[in-house]
């Protein structure tokens, strides 16, 4: 059985007890959070909501708030004697699927 969940603007397949990083979710460590299914794939066969499938929620708690690689910009303006280097670490939630309902 698995689900394809959205969550910040991105789709996951996941089964239960996938840990999977999403987009930062507001939410402490160690709480539960509920995501909404897109397909859904059982005994039963496979559905597909417009936009969601009702009644089908999956369950996941918050692992941890990370922080991914980090990666460097630059900017730079010829002729102008103009440079600057930035960085930046996109920050990550850090789920495990506990439960899949359909």
């Amino acid at each position: 059985m698995f689900a394809i969940i959205e969550t910040g603007g991105k789709q996951y397949k996941v089964t239960e007890q996938d840990i999977i990083y999403v987009e930062k979710i507001d939410a402490e460590d160690n709480s539960t959070v509920e995501f909404q299914v897109v397909a859904l794939s059982n005994d039963n066969g496979f559905k597909v909501g417009a936009p969601y499938v009702e009644g089908a929620k999956v369950t996941a708690t918050v692992v941890k708030q990370v922080k991914g690689k980090k990666i460097y910009v630059l900017k730079y303006k010829a002729k102008k004697n103009e440079k600057k280097k930035i960085g930046h670490r996109q920050p990550y939630t850090k789920v495990q699927i506990t439960a899949i309902e359909a």
